[in-house]
């Protein structure tokens, strides 16, 4: 329902651009932010696989069809991201550019393995590996540690913004963009490899913040950004399967802009 509403007003308001309505100016501009990445309900489909020595749960030679359903839970850390824009103001308040970002944020814990509703962290991790000899180590327990587990989104956005009071010293506004990024995820937690894979999303984004210009030339701005794309289906390394992960976030960010004039 959000991405179908971001993609109503988006359309609205490039509809309203079709006025005639010549660029005042153009300008550059980048800011630093701080990203709130919001936890994953990762859910994927396993490929056939045999079970290993995980007893009881799941005992050995447990045979796992084809679709069988299975995910975890990942909690994240805080990030942070970086992102440059060109754009051009109008006469009419409107605001459009072109924005690319980066953003990072690493994996706090993952918990809560279950495989086809059943919950198996509390069994042998060999149950997912086929070996028959047990690890001594339960599932739980080696994916509660992360180990270098991170999450990074590369996007370029079409934004477009409305800019109140644009000839005060604060201007408040409001935007919103579509785009596209490049998702990249690792889950290794204690080093064993489950995701290390990427794929390019839809991507929408919007925002709301204040500009205030400190010159005739260069305005400095803080806004708040909500993010996100369509989830993401990676390949399972560990065994076979696909996991969809999600990928959604708020960044708050400071940046400055410097005006070119028309």
């Amino acid at each position: 329902m959000k991405l179908r509403i971001a993609i109503l007003a988006l359309g609205a308001a490039c509809a309203t651009l079709a006025l005639p309505a010549a660029a005042e100016e153009w300008y550059v501009g980048g800011s630093v932010g701080y990203v709130l990445q919001n936890d994953s309900s990762n859910k994927g489909a396993t490929g056939a696989f045999t079970t290993g020595n995980g007893a009881p749960a799941l005992p050995f030679g447990t045979a796992i069809a084809a679709g069988t359903p299975y995910g975890w839970e990942t909690g994240f850390d805080n990030g942070y991201a970086v992102s440059g824009e060109f754009g051009a103001r109008y006469d009419n308040g409107l605001r459009s550019g072109i924005e690319l970002t980066y953003s990072k944020a690493d994996v706090d814990t993952h918990s809560g393995v279950n495989v086809a509703g059943t919950v198996i962290d509390g069994v042998d991790a060999a149950v997912l590996t086929g070996s028959p000899t047990k690890l001594g180590a339960t599932v739980g327990q080696i994916v509660a540690t992360p180990d270098g587990d991170q999450i990074e989104s590369t996007s370029v956005f079409a934004n477009l913004y409305y800019d109140f009071n644009r000839d005060g010293v604060i201007s408040p506004y409001v935007g919103a963009g579509i785009g596209y990024s490049d998702v990249s995820v690792t889950y290794s937690p204690s080093g064993v490899g489950i995701i290390d894979d990427s794929e390019s999303k839809f991507a929408y984004q919007l925002k709301a913040g204040a500009t205030w210009s400190v010159s005739d030339r260069i305005d400095l701005y803080g806004e708040a950004a909500y993010r996100a794309t369509e989830d993401v289906e990676l390949q399972n390394r560990l065994f076979p399967g696909t996991l969809n992960i999600e990928n959604t976030q708020t960044v708050l960010s400071v940046g400055v802009r410097y005006r070119f004039g028309s």
